[in-house]
């Protein structure tokens, strides 16, 4: 791999590329360690991905059986498989995270996902993992569902760093922000320190074309159909507006001076669902700083043989 464009991307433009899988062969063979040698920050996972790493390799027999030997429910199983996997490529990160400054290195494991809607179950959930698995540089996937943004606030009022994912919207993108810095304000009235509690929040963004390509094509018009493919694109470059104006002021600098990161915006379900579209187009559109992109393995190979380093967040907001 030519790692030159991935180490670019935050060399250059201040973005930081993250890995959108884990699977236990990339951590026994080095793998997960070659791509943070070439320029990967962070790591992102869902249960989605480890039900396809479990299912399709050997690699987890050994532990499984033994656990289930024990007597370990199905469920209780899976999580330590989980969590074995979790810990381990956090250890990977840790230099990184060290040298940043607590600014990388994060590996992100969701709450269950049936959880979605019910408050003080995602909230115990993630008390849970944050205590469970132990690592400084874990951070705890929450959704930004309206039953979980009072969990966001208690969560980073008590110090537990959150990935709050499956951002859809610009309205529900505020909401969160607006959580993350109350729960800042709450940890800084109780006295304590804000300047290990680090948060992301992950806004999907090929699926929003996904959705209104097939709108724009049912209109069948010349001008619906030349929209196809930009919807996604605007509405990330507009949250990223969001987020500077949100993150600035007098407000903000309170906190920013006690020792309070920004909630950097990670742009997720980065690889092209269309393939008439380049298949770089989702990390080559959207990169600026204090920004994240969480990239499946093939999306990386792509932007790093072929992609294009630039500021392009906030090149065309007016037009």
């Amino acid at each position: 791999m030519n790692a030159n464009r991935l180490r670019r991307l935050f060399d250059e433009q201040q973005q930081s590329p993250w890995i959108d899988n884990l699977k236990r062969s990339l951590l026994t063979s080095g793998g997960l360690v070659s791509l943070i040698n070439n320029g990967v920050r962070g790591l992102t996972s869902n249960p989605t991905i480890f039900q396809k790493a479990i299912q399709d390799s050997v690699d987890y027999d050994e532990q499984f059986f033994a656990l289930r030997r024990r007597g370990l429910s199905t469920l209780e199983t899976y999580w330590e498989l989980v969590r074995q996997d979790i810990q381990d490529a956090a250890d990977c990160f840790a230099d990184l995270y060290t040298s940043s400054g607590g600014g990388d290195g994060y590996v992100s494991v969701e709450v269950d996902p049936l959880l979605a809607h019910d408050g003080p179950g995602t909230l115990e959930a993630a008390r849970h993992l944050w205590k469970d698995f132990a690592r400084p540089n874990l951070m705890v996937k929450v959704p930004a569902t309206v039953e979980s943004l009072p969990v966001i606030r208690t969560l980073i009022s008590e110090g537990c760093n959150v990935n709050v994912t499956l951002i859809f919207s610009l309205d529900r993108y505020q909401q969160v922000m607006d959580s993350y810095i109350a729960g800042l304000n709450d940890r800084l009235v109780a006295g304590h320190d804000l300047s290990h509690v680090a948060s992301v929040a992950s806004f999907f963004i090929s699926r929003v074309d996904t959705e209104v390509d097939p709108r724009l094509d049912r209109i069948a018009t010349d001008e619906s159909r030349s929209l196809q493919g930009q919807a996604a694109i605007a509405q990330g470059c507009l949250a990223y507006e969001l987020f500077q104006q949100t993150f600035s002021g007098a407000s903000w600098e309170r906190l920013s001076q006690a020792g309070a990161r920004v909630q950097r915006p990670l742009w997720a379900s980065t690889s092209t669902k269309n393939p008439a579209y380049p298949d770089t187009l989702y990390v080559d559109s959207l990169i600026g700083p204090q920004t994240v992109n969480t990239l499946p393995d093939a999306t990386v190979t792509a932007f790093d043989d072929h992609g294009t380093v630039a500021r392009t967040v906030d090149a065309n907001v007016a037009t």
